[in-house]
C-alpha cells in the first residue's frame, strides 16, 4: 500500500485484525498498546514499547519489548504512518539493543560483573545493514578478546566465551510462555563448519587476511560493531578494512565475484516468476538480486571510492548513481523495486509472524494482498511480475559474460562435451560451472591431492546424477556440500572405489530434501554413507543413550548437548538413507526414530536437572515429568515430526527448592521445563535439535508451561474439551520415576475411563473433523495423513471408540481389554477389534499408509506425487511392485477406512471430500 500524507489508522488495525491473526492476537494481548495505535500516537505507542524492557528478567523483558514494538511497528506501516526507512531502524535498533543485554546478562550470571569487555558482536546481514526486516533472523559473529573477557578465576577463556555465546542464543531465541525475541543465525562466522560459536580475535583477523573467501568479502560491506564491546568491534573492522575494500582488484578476484553473483540463480529452485510459492528474497528480481547486484558494484569500486563505503541498499545504490558507477535509471528501478519487495517480504511475514518469503496460495495469497491494502492476490502477483521482470533484467545486465579477453577453455571444452552426452542441458554453461569448483576456492578441492582425488571421482559422480530424477538439483546440492566440507579426499576417495556408494549418496542429493539439506549442514554425515554399520537400525533406548553420552568430548552440560545432537544427526541421517533405500521397514524406521528422541530427551533432561540443582537446589518430595503426547507418544515419529511434549511435576506445588537460590515450586519447574525444552531445540555449535511444541498443555499457550500432576488431572477431570481427551488417548510417560509414571498413569486411566455423553460425544468428534477438513486441506495424492479415509480419520475412529470406553457387548473396554488404550495405534487397533469394536482388516490399512506417511516425509513432503525416482522409492518402501500399484493399494485403504467409518459414525466421508474439493 502506497504511503499517504494522512495515516489511516483505523483501515490499518482493520486490517491486521482481519488479515493477520498474529497482529490480532498480538493487539488483544495489549489492550493498552491497542488504544495507543487506535489513538494514532505512535510515538507514545512506540515508548510504551520500549518501557517493556524495564522487566528485570532479560527472557521475559526482551520477548514483551518485542512483541510490543512488532505490533507498533506493524500498524504504524500499514497505516503510512512509518516508511520503510523507519520500520526497518525501529526493528534494527531493537535488535542491536537486545543483543547487548543478552551478552551482558550471560556475562554477569557467570561472573557477576556487568561487563562485556573483549566479547565482540558484530552484525552481518540486514542488521548491519541497520535494514532488519518484520520476522528476521539476525546474523551476528562473536569474537573474544582472551586476555580481556570477564570469566570466573576457574574458567579457560575459550571454554567461557562458548557458554556466554550459547546463553546468548538461548537469551534471545528460545520459545518460551512469551515467545521468543530475536531468532539467531551464526553461520556467517569464519569457517562455520568447524569453528566455536566465538572465534578468538586473533584467528578471525588471521582468517580474514589469509583465507578468506569473495562471499564473506560481500558479507563484511554491511558489517557494523553492533553490540558488546563496541570499541573492540570497531577496532576490528578497522583492521580488517583492506580485506573487504582491495585498492586493486586483480581479474581473477572479479569474476570470482561474477561467479558468485551468478550461483545465486543457480542455487534457487523455486519458480521463476511471481505467483504462489515465489520468493520475493530469492527469486529472479527478487530482493537477494537487487542486494547482491549494489554490493558487487561497491566491491569492485568501492576500494578507490570511499563515497561506497555505506551499509544500507538504497544508501548503496544512491552512492553508485552519484559517483557515476551506475545509471540514475537503474539505481531508481531497483531501489524504488527494493522497498516495494521489502514491503510485501513484511506483509508476509505479519501474517503469523513466520521468516517467509514465498507468496501463499489462494484465500491465504488474497489475504496478503488485502492486508497490504489491495483487492485480491492476482492484483499483487500483476504487479510484483512487472517489478521482477524490471529488477531481473538489470541484475542479469551484472551476471552477463565477462568483459574481458576470454580465458583459455580446453578443459571446459571437453567437459562441456561429456556433459551434453550425459544429457545435461546447456552443458557448456555447466562446464564452466563444474569447472570453477577445482579454482581453489573450495577448501575441499584445494590441495594438489584433494584435485587428484576430485578428477577421479568426477566423471562416475557425474553420470550417476545425469542419471537421477533430478540431475541440475544434484548438481545445485552437491556443490552446496563443496562449500561447506573443509576436507573430502578420503570421501572422494572411497566413493570412487566403490561405485555403489555414488548411487547412494545421489539418491539422497535428489530424492530426499531433508537428507540433501543434512548433507550440505553438516559434511561429516558423508561418512554415514560410507560405514556400512552406520546402516544398521539402531539398538535400546538406554543403548542409543550410552552411545549419546559417550560422544561428549568433555564432562559437562553443553558438550553433552552437542553430542546428543551429534548422534541423533547420524541416527537420523542413517534411518534416511535405509528408507529412500528400502533397506529397512518404514514401521520399524519410526519407531527407531523414537527410540533416538526419548534417549535425546532423558538425556538433556538428566543434564538440565543436573545443572538447575546446582543452583536453586531441588523441590522436597518432588519430580518433573515428562508426558509425550501425538506421534512420540505413540512410539511413530518422522524424520519431519515435532515432539509434542506436556510438563508435570509431582508433589505439593506450594513447596520451595532448597538451593542457594530457592524458588517456589510452580516457579521452580516452569524454569526447568522451559530449560529442558531449550535443551532440546536451541541450535548449539552442533545445529538444531528438535521442534519441541507444548500446545496440548492445559490451557494450550495461555497455560503455565508446567503443572502439578493434581493440577493436570483437575483439568482433564473438568475442564478440557474432547478434542484434549483424545489427545490423551496416545499419552505416554517418557521421563520421571516409577513412582511418577504409576502416580500419572492413574490419572490417564481415571481421565480416558470415564463415563461420557456418547451423542456429545460423537457430534464432537464429527465436528472437529469437519473443522480440520476445511482448514487442512490434502497437499496432493500420497498425503495418506490428511486425505479422507486416511490417518486423521482412522485415528479419530480409533479415539473415539476408546473414548466411548464400552466392548461391543457393553463391557467396560479399559478394563475388559486394556490394550485397547494403548498409546500405540497398531496395539490399539488390535484391542479394538477384540472388543469387536473395529474389523481386523483395519490392521491393513493402517499398516500401508503409516508406511507411507513415513516414507512420504522424505520422498513426499508436500503429498505430491514425487518424480519417478523417489515414486519408485515411495512403493518400495511400502512394499508394491510400483507407484501405480502403490496409488490403487492407498485408494482400496482409503475406502475401507470411509466404509467402518460410514458404519460407526454415519457420514460418507469420501463424499464430503469431493464436496468440499468442488
Amino acid at each position: 500500500m502506497g504511503e499517504t500524507n494522512q495515516p489511516d489508522w483505523s483501515s490499518a488495525l482493520r486490517r491486521a485484525r482481519d488479515y493477520a491473526p498474529f497482529l490480532a492476537r498480538a493487539l488483544d494481548r495489549q489492550p493498552e498498546l491497542a488504544s495507543l495505535l487506535e489513538a494514532g500516537d505512535s510515538e507514545a505507542a512506540l515508548a510504551w514499547a520500549r518501557s517493556q524492557a524495564g522487566n528485570p528478567d532479560t527472557e521475559v523483558a526482551l520477548r514483551r519489548e518485542r512483541l510490543a514494538l512488532a505490533t507498533t511497528v506493524a500498524i504504524a506501516d500499514l497505516a503510512g504512518a512509518f516508511p520503510l526507512a523507519r520500520v526497518v531502524h525501529e526493528l534494527t535498533a531493537f535488535a542491536d539493543r537486545a543483543l547487548d543485554r543478552a551478552i551482558r546478562t550471560a556475562i554477569t550470571e557467570r561472573t557477576d560483573e556487568d561487563s562485556a569487555a573483549g566479547f565482540i558482536a558484530l552484525a552481518l546481514g540486514k542488521q548491519g545493514a541497520g535494514e532488519l526486516n518484520y520476522s528476521s533472523d539476525i546474523d551476528p559473529i562473536f569474537f573474544y578478546d582472551r586476555d580481556r573477557l570477564p570469566r570466573r578465576a576457574s574458567d579457560d577463556p575459550g571454554e567461557a566465551a562458548q557458554r556466554y555465546a550459547r546463553r546468548v542464543v538461548a537469551l534471545l531465541s528460545a520459545n518460551t510462555d512469551e515467545g521468543y525475541a530475536l531468532r539467531v543465525d551464526l553461520r556467517l562466522r569464519p569457517a562455520s563448519e568447524i569453528s566455536p560459536l566465538a572465534v578468538p580475535v586473533g584467528a578471525a583477523l588471521t582468517h580474514y587476511q589469509g583465507q578468506a573467501l569473495a562471499w564473506e568479502r560481500a558479507a563484511f560491506t554491511r558489517a557494523r560493531a553492533a553490540a558488546g564491546d563496541i570499541a573492540a568491534g570497531e577496532n576490528f573492522l578497522a583492521q580488517i578494512r583492506p580485506f573487504v575494500w582491495r585498492s586493486q582488484l586483480d581479474f581473477g578476484a572479479i569474476e570470482e565475484i561474477r561467479a558468485l553473483t551468478q550461483r545465486i540463480r543457480h542455487s534457487h529452485e523455486g519458480p521463476p516468476v511471481p505467483g504462489p510459492h515465489f520468493d520475493v528474497k530469492r527469486g529472479r528480481g527478487g530482493i537477494r538480486e537487487i542486494e547482491f547486484y549494489a554490493q558487487t558494484h561497491q566491491l569492485v569500486h568501492g576500494g578507490r571510492d570511499l563515497s561506497l563505503r555505506v551499509r544500507g541498499t538504497r544508501h548503496a545504490l544512491d552512492a553508485l548513481a552519484a559517483a557515476g558507477w551506475i545509471s540514475t535509471n537503474n539505481a531508481a528501478v531497483l531501489g524504488e523495486g527494493y522497498d516495494r519487495l521489502r514491503k510485501i517480504e513484511h506483509r508476509l511475514q505479519m501474517v503469523n509472524d513466520r521468516q517467509t518469503h514465498s507468496l501463499p496460495e489462494g484465500e491465504a495469497l488474497d489475504q496478503v494482498a488485502r492486508l497490504d491494502g489491495l483487492a485480491d492476490g492476482a492484483t499483487l502477483v500483476t504487479e510484483l511480475t512487472a517489478l521482477t521482470a524490471r529488477t531481473g533484467r538489470i541484475y542479469e545486465e551484472l551476471i552477463g559474460a565477462p568483459e574481458s579477453a576470454p580465458v583459455a577453455q580446453s578443459g571446459i571444452s571437453d567437459l562441456a562435451h561429456e556433459l551434453a552426452a550425459l544429457g545435461f542441458e546447456e552443458s557448456e554453461t555447466l562446464a564452466e560451472r563444474v569447472e570453477s569448483w577445482r579454482d581453489g576456492r573450495h577448501a575441499a578441492i584445494r590441495s594438489p591431492q584433494a584435485v587428484a582425488a576430485w578428477d577421479r571421482l568426477q566423471p562416475a559422480l557425474l553420470k550417476a546424477m545425469a542419471t537421477s530424477d533430478d540431475p541440475m538439483r544434484a548438481i545445485t546440492r552437491w556443490e552446496r556440500i563443496l562449500e561447506s566440507v573443509p576436507s573430502a579426499i578420503t570421501t572422494f576417495r572411497l566413493l570412487a572405489a566403490r561405485p555403489h556408494l555414488i548411487d547412494r549418496l545421489v539418491a539422497a542429493l535428489t530424492l530426499a530434501p531433508v537428507l540433501a539439506d543434512e548433507l550440505a549442514r553438516k559434511p561429516d554425515l558423508l561418512d554415514t554413507l560410507l560405514d556400512k554399520h552406520a546402516l544398521d537400525l539402531p539398538g535400546t533406548i538406554p543403548e542409543i543413550a550410552a552411545r549419546m553420552r559417550g560422544a561428549a568430548v568433555r564432562e559437562d552440560y553443553e558438550a553433552l548437548l552437542d553430542a546428543i545432537r551429534v548422534i541423533t544427526g547420524e541416527i537420523r541421517f542413517a534411518l534416511g538413507i535405509q528408507l529412500i533405500e528400502g533397506l529397512a521397514d518404514p514401521l520399524a524406521i519410526a519407531r527407531a526414530l523414537s527410540r533416538t528422541a526419548e534417549a535425546a530427551l532423558a538425556l538433556a533432561a538428566e543434564a538440565t536437572i543436573a545443572e538447575f540443582a546446582a543452583k536453586h537446589g531441588g523441590v522436597p518430595d518432588s519430580e518433573l515429568v515428562v508426558l509425550g503426547l501425538g506421534r512420540l507418544g505413540g512410539g511413530a515419529l518422522t524424520h519431519a515430526s515435532d515432539l509434542d511434549i506436556v510438563y508435570l511435576f509431582t508433589g505439593d506445588f506450594a513447596a520451595q527448592s532448597d538451593g542457594p537460590r530457592p524458588l517456589g515450586a510452580t516457579i521452580y519447574y516452569n524454569r526447568l521445563a522451559s530449560r529442558v525444552s531449550a535443551a532440546l531445540s536451541v541450535p548449539t555449535a552442533q545445529g538444531a535439535l528438535y521442534e519441541v511444541d507444548t500446545r496440548l498443555r492445559p490451557q494450550g499457550n495461555q497455560g503455565p508451561l508446567a503443572v502439578s500432576c493434581e493440577a493436570f488431572g483437575k483439568y482433564q477431570r473438568e475442564a478440557a474439551w474432547t478434542w484434549e481427551h483424545m489427545a490423551l488417548a496416545r499419552a505416554r510417560v517418557l521421563f520421571g520415576s516409577t513412582r511418577a509414571r504409576t502416580e500419572l498413569g492413574k490419572v490417564l486411566s481415571e481421565v480416558l475411563r470415564a463415563p461420557r455423553d456418547k451423542t456429545a460425544l460423537r457430534e464432537a468428534v464429527l465436528g472437529m473433523r469437519a473443522e480440520m477438513a476445511l482448514h487442512k486441506h490434502p497437499g496432493g495424492p500420497v498425503d495418506a495423513k490428511l486425505l479422507r479415509g486416511g490417518l486423521v480419520d482412522l485415528e479419530f475412529l480409533v479415539h473415539y471408540l476408546q473414548l466411548r470406553g464400552e466392548t461391543a457387548d457393553g463391557g467396560p473396554l479399559g478394563e475388559t481389554i486394556p490394550h485397547a488404550l494403548d498409546p500405540d495405534l497398531a496395539v490399539a487397533l488390535e484391542g479394538l477389534a477384540a472388543a469387536g469394536l473395529l474389523p481386523a482388516d483395519l490392521a491393513e490399512p493402517h499398516s500401508l499408509m503409516s508406511r507411507m506417511l513415513v516414507a512420504g516425509r522424505l520422498l513426499a513432503p508436500d503429498g505430491r506425487e514425487p518424480p519417478p525416482g523417489g515414486a519408485r522409492a515411495l512403493a518400495r518402501a511400502c512394499g508394491q511392485d510400483s507407484y501405480a500399484a502403490l496409488l490403487q493399494a492407498f485408494g482400496a485403504a482409503r475406502q475401507r477406512v470411509a466404509e467402518v467409518w460410514k458404519q460407526i459414525l454415519g457420514t460418507d466421508i469420501l463424499e464430503s471430500e469431493q464436496e468440499t474439493e468442488t
